[in-house]
């Protein structure tokens, strides 16, 4: 994981002055064994909270990238020896700069401060510059909105490090806006008041969250409404669409109940299956496997959750149309045959976006 901080462009460094006098404060008072101690113990805390809260919403990193392994490695201090070779920084005023107006960036940037600090740039472009070492043919980093100033530096300095741009794919994620009873949640990281993703789980359920986020392109605002993800009507997708996948169980259960058999219908029983809902719902299922290809090369998980709502909607409409369950056995095999490969699909598509899909509702 690698996190972007508030960076010396803003308010002059401010910031970044202000946390490195906070950190040599209290080296002074605790000594650098006992800030190490006190480092470690919130660092693995904090940690161990965040890594908890991820995977109980089923969220998996493989790698934990840790920014002091680039400082341990020496990551940082071969960037900067890169591009010191490469003639891309220069010195003034006891700090070294990187000269990323040369690649179109508005300004230079500063990688190592008065103090011989590296800056959380430099942080960045070691890392950039490790992961791409590692051998990874595409970077994709997820970035908050306000970050998108920092796309150009990063790609500014890999062009002077002699990588190739286009293997970094930066997406930026507009904030989440939550609705409780038709009110917005007041939320301020200053004031300290915000709704964290453990509270959001619980209130909604992981399959609620998880929908909803992907609802959205990442570069757009969301509205989250509370009590709609909470819901069991129509007008809440990820019920909308459960609620299809359990109907087909549904109808599976009655067949059996009524002592019919299923049999794979061949082609000639299939090709009674010639209603207008019948077609609708079959031309929806085949374009599955292109709206999935389409979703991974776009980075847009969207396009599967509005896929799969419209799917629902072709299959609710036909359910309340027609019977499954008919007295002509050779159509009945092949409505339910469809109903079935209706069911598959809705699953598949689910599991892709870590969604449950329910047989009961």
């Amino acid at each position: 994981m690698n996190g972007l901080h508030p960076d010396e462009g803003q308010a002059d460094g401010d910031k970044e002055l202000h946390i490195d006098a906070l950190i040599e404060r209290t080296k002074t008072l605790l000594g650098d064994e006992g800030y190490k101690i006190v480092f470690n113990a919130a660092l693995n805390t904090i940690l161990k909270d965040i890594r908890e809260d991820l995977q109980e919403f089923g969220v998996i990193y493989e790698k934990w990238f840790s920014e002091n392994s680039l400082v341990d490695s020496g990551a940082i201090e071969r960037a900067i020896g890169r591009l010191k070779t490469g003639g891309h920084l220069y010195q003034e005023k006891g700090a070294w700069w990187f000269r990323s107006t040369d690649f179109g960036d508005e300004k230079d940037r500063v990688v190592v401060r008065e103090n011989g600090q590296a800056t959380y740039f430099a942080s960045d472009i070691a890392y950039h510059m490790d992961k791409l070492e590692r051998g990874f043919d595409q970077v994709i980093d997820v970035w908050g909105a306000d970050h998108h100033g920092y796309v150009p530096r990063v790609k500014a300095a890999l062009q002077a490090l002699g990588d190739d741009v286009d293997k970094l794919d930066v997406l930026l994620v507009q904030f989440a806006i939550l609705y409780r009873g038709g009110e917005k949640a007041q939320m301020s990281t200053r004031s300290g008041e915000f709704v964290t993703l453990r509270q959001l789980r619980e209130e909604v359920g992981n399959d609620a969250a998880r929908f909803f986020y992907v609802l959205r392109k990442c570069e757009q605002h969301m509205d989250f409404d509370l009590d709609l993800a909470k819901s069991q009507s129509n007008d809440n997708p990820v019920y909308y669409i459960q609620y299809a996948h359990a109907r087909v169980c549904s109808v599976l259960h009655q067949l059996d109940d009524k002592g019919f058999t299923w049999q794979q219908p061949n082609e000639d029983a299939l090709a009674l299956l010639d209603n207008e809902h019948e077609l609708a719902l079959i031309s929806r299922l085949t374009r599955f496997p292109e709206v999935v290809e389409s979703a991974a090369l776009s980075h847009e998980p969207h396009q599967v959750a509005y896929y799969l709502r419209d799917l629902a909607n072709d299959f609710h409409t036909y359910y309340n149309a027609h019977q499954f369950i008919v007295d002509d056995a050779t159509l009945r095999d092949a409505r339910i045959a469809l109903i079935k490969a209706t069911r598959q699909v809705i699953s598949n598509g689910l599991a892709l976006l870590g969604v449950s899909a329910p047989e009961k509702m």
